[in-house]
């Protein structure tokens, strides 16, 4: 776990500064003969994101500098690029260079840049350790990081070994582990208790074994608190079905459960904390496969709510599972519902892959999320629930077609969509994420990423704790 990367004491450990431009020249001032010599020697100059190791006269690592930014240029999480560049040791980042939060900020990014993923590659652990500062309680930082670690080991696994059964089993472990109580409802048995959207979107992979449709439902804390659901797309494997993705577009296809994946990182973190919410996690979990039953452009699907849909293209999916499931959860009338979907390709054209849109009618929300986001530095964009554009998702055949009449507005048109499921005056919100890191950034190696999971993680602490 990212967490053993804390260790209390150390018999000897080099410290980590933290600099900006303006504390470069008081630092470096500070520093013995031989480092000035050095730096003088190579000519290091302070630029945002340059690391300068420096030597002692014994030629031992005297000191690591960090150079940061200032304003618009400051990354909180910069320290998370130092794990893949530190020779084994211990370290301690100065905490006379930082205040409290931006020690705890630093701390977070050198966790969350110290992953790897490991299953099929042996690769030897970060070799470096990270001293405690006395002042600071770094079980939240901890929990976290290893939230994150679950949470992106989830989504790099391919589903050749995670399948829909095996991505159940870890929905089901997690609950088991913290005593919440779980339900899963599989294959047909979806139609016996009306998920009909979930049944219909999963059952080209196969009614039953281990890559058969399946919802699962788990509820944990004490039920007098106050009521957070979390419903997470989970396509453990997206071909597009009958309306199928180019070779390039399918590659990464193993992240379509991303959505899953955050939802089950919220939950391991809101559980760790022994959060005061009664929290509640609805995943459908399917594969969009192409059989003889794949269901078909032009079906007109039954929902749980009762509205009829047309389908208009297969490889727009995963609204449709989460339909059936945001349905289920305002059965149980929550006080913040919010869901989270690898769901549009137009989102990542709107906003790029660093910057999830999210989407509500809720401005007390809305509000509280934007300022959630800063504190956790997990970006988000608001987009807006445009009521124009419902207009693209009429039908001539049923109650409403689950895609738009034209190329706008894609990501919008998924929200509104989303939107006619849930119930009248529940607070909601949807997150249209990317789940992935393409190139690597400080704390975000490249690979799966569990965004906004820290953001909600900060939104619920401000709200309820």
């Amino acid at each position: 776990m990212l967490s053993s990367i804390l260790v209390s004491d150390a018999a000897q450990s080099c410290p980590i500064h933290i600099a900006c431009e303006g504390h470069f020249a008081v630092l470096t001032a500070s520093l013995s003969d031989t480092a000035q010599g050095y730096i003088k020697a190579v000519g290091f100059k302070h630029e945002t994101g340059k690391t300068l190791l420096l030597p002692s006269a014994t030629g031992a690592l005297e000191c690591v500098i960090l150079c940061d930014g200032a304003g618009a240029k400051y990354d909180p999480l910069l320290a998370g690029k130092l794990p893949s560049l530190l020779p084994d040791g211990a370290y301690h980042f100065v905490e006379t260079d930082l205040n409290v939060q931006a020690l705890e900020d630093a701390i977070l990014g050198f966790l969350l840049g110290a992953y790897t993923f490991k299953r099929y590659v042996k690769k030897a652990d970060i070799g470096c350790k990270l001293v405690i500062p006395h002042a600071i309680d770094v079980k939240r930082i901890g929990i976290i990081a290893d939230a994150v670690e679950f949470g992106r080991d989830l989504i790099n696994t391919p589903a050749n070994d995670l399948g829909c059964e095996a991505f159940a089993a870890a929905a089901l472990d997690l609950a088991q582990k913290y005593g919440a109580r779980a339900s899963v409802i599989v294959g047909d048995e979806l139609l016996v208790q009306n998920f009909p959207m979930v049944h219909a979107v999963g059952r080209a992979s196969g009614r039953a074994g281990d890559q058969a449709p399946r919802l699962v439902d788990f509820s944990w804390g004490n039920e007098s608190h106050p009521k957070v659901t979390l419903v997470g797309k989970s396509v453990c494997f997206d071909t597009g079905g009958l309306n199928i993705k180019p070779d390039a577009s399918m590659l990464l296809m193993k992240k379509d459960m991303g959505g899953g994946a955050i939802t089950l990182a919220i939950a391991q973190m809101v559980m760790s904390l022994n959060f005061p919410v009664r929290l509640r996690v609805i995943l459908p979990i399917v594969e969009n496969s192409i059989s003889s039953n794949a269901f078909r452009p032009g079906d007109v699907l039954p929902s749980r709510k009762g509205l009829s849909v047309e389908i208009g293209n297969t490889d727009a999916e995963g609204r449709l599972i989460l339909a059936d499931s945001l349905a289920l959860a305002c059965e149980d009338k929550p006080d913040l519902l919010l869901d989270f979907a690898t769901l549009t390709g137009a989102a990542r054209v709107a906003l790029g892959p660093e910057l999830p849109p999210f989407y509500t009618d809720d401005e007390a929300l809305a509000g509280d999320i934007e300022s959630a986001a800063k504190t956790a530095h997990d970006p988000v964009w608001r987009l807006p629930l445009w009521n124009k554009y419902d207009a693209m998702l009429s039908s001539k055949i049923a109650d409403v077609n689950h895609v738009s009449s034209g190329g706008f507005a894609g990501s919008i048109t998924a929200a509104l969509f989303l939107r006619r499921f849930v119930e009248t005056g529940i607070s909601w919100c949807h997150f249209d994420t990317y789940a992935w890191t393409p190139s690597t950034t400080p704390a975000h190696p490249e690979g799966g990423e569990v965004q906004v999971a820290r953001l909600v993680l900060a939104l619920l602490e401000a709200r309820y704790k």
